[in-house]
Parts: structure tokens; sequence; C-alpha cells
């Protein structure tokens, strides 16, 4: 696991404020050669989800928080780098301390650095455990962001950047949140036990609907491939991605 190459992303970043042509000569070690995807796997206990149970759902947000976070606090330590874990917020109800949830039922407020999630009416009735296991790992990715420095520095160009400068921004945060997932889940994916098969997942992720903050569906799939590959962070660096990339 490369997550010292995550302070070059933040460099990555950094130049994105200047010329293009100097974040193109960023250096970008571990974003070449083969992904190899041979990564030890990590056990986790999640359990099954009953149907219209919300304390079935509950249980399963819970487990998927407490695997991220072992997983990632192994790789943060094996790096030597300085590891907190987010609060983890879970209600049925779209009020939150994070404010009002929407959209796909979680979000990440860095202030409070705590994971909100939302048990969704449909998750009820259709309890698809990848869908649901990717609100965990997706919104962990924006806490890592968080830890390494990323989320300040987006937050910094993004306020005086033009319209489609955010959007720009924007996309390259999520798909990073997108590939730090996939690279949980190269580790953990037999343990969540997915119900589909990866290349099913990918399908379904790059047929959904398009969202102005996240970009294009057919992106965010080859980023979540990307890190579950290659499982690696050195993988996941979006903020010198071409924008055909990240649009």
């Amino acid at each position: 696991m490369r997550i010292s190459l995550l302070a070059g992303m933040v460099a990555g970043l950094v130049l994105l404020a200047g010329p293009a042509q100097a974040a193109s000569r960023i250096a970008q070690p571990g974003l070449s050669g083969a992904m190899s995807g041979d990564v030890a796997p990590v056990k986790c206990a999640i359990p099954r989800i009953r149907q219209g149970s919300v304390a079935s759902l509950t249980s399963f947000h819970r487990a998927m928080a407490a695997c991220a976070d072992r997983f990632w606090a192994g790789q943060f330590a094996a790096a030597g780098l300085a590891y907190s874990s987010p609060e983890v917020t879970i209600t049925a109800g779209d009020d939150s301390v994070c404010g009002k949830i929407t959209g796909n039922g979680a979000q990440y407020c860095p202030e409070r650095h705590t994971i909100a999630i939302r048990i969704m009416k449909e998750d009820l009735r259709d309890p698809f455990r990848m869908n649901i296991a990717h609100s965990v790992a997706h919104e962990w990715g924006h806490h890592l962001q968080q830890l390494i420095g990323v989320l300040d520095v987006q937050s910094a160009l993004y306020r005086p950047a033009s319209e489609s400068a955010r959007a720009l921004l924007s996309h390259r945060l999520e798909m990073q949140a997108e590939c730090f997932a996939g690279v949980f889940y190269s580790a953990t994916l037999e343990s969540i036990k997915p119900g589909i098969a990866w290349d099913d997942w990918l399908d379904a992720v790059r047929r959904a609907d398009e969202s102005d903050i996240h970009g294009k569906p057919r992106n965010l799939a080859l980023w979540q491939d990307r890190g579950y590959r290659g499982g690696a962070t050195g993988f996941c660096n979006t903020w010198t991605a071409t924008r055909s990339k990240v649009s």
C-alpha cells in the first residue's frame, strides 16, 4: 500500500492552481505500470440484511464502518502516517449532524469529521448489499481526503474558481473517493458478499444517472475499478488525470 504517495496527490492538486503545464510535470510514481490486484484479503464480519428492518440495516452499516476503519487504520499505520477514525451517525430521517441528507443517502462533513448515513426507503424495500455498502466505502474516501489535506486544498481552489472549473474540481474529488473505495474493496469484497459479480457491479455504476457533482458514471466506474485492480492509493491520483477521465 503506497499511502505515502498521497503527498504527491496533494502537491498535484496545488499545482492545478497554476499553469496546466506545471500540473502535467508532477511526478506520479505508482501510477504507471501494470495493476497487480495482488492484495491480502481482510476478513470482516458483515451481517446479512433483513428486508424492511431498520435495525438490520443499522447493524450492516456499523459493521461496514468497523471494517473500513480497521482496513484504513492498518494501511496508515504501515505507512507511518497518523490516522483518526471518523464519527459515524445513522438515521432513518433526513436530518443529521451534517445537516439535511439528500442524494444517495450519505454524506461527509469535514468540520465534524463525521460520516452521516440515512437509511433510505428503497434500501428497506430492496436491500442491495453492494449499493448500501458503497455509502460507507465512498464517504470513508472523503474522510481520507480530509486526513491527508486534499479537502482543504480543494476548498481553497474551489472558492475563486469559475463555474466550469468548480465542476471539474468536484469531479476530481468525487472520483478519487471512488478510487479509494475500490482500494478498500480489493481487500474486503469477499467479506462484504456483495451478491453481484464485480464486472456486473461496474456495469450498474456505468448505467447510473449522471450527477453534476460526481461526473459521468463511466468515469466513476473507471476510477473505482482502478482502485480495485490496483489495490493501492497510488493508483488514485485524479488530480493530474486528463479532463476526459474525470469529466
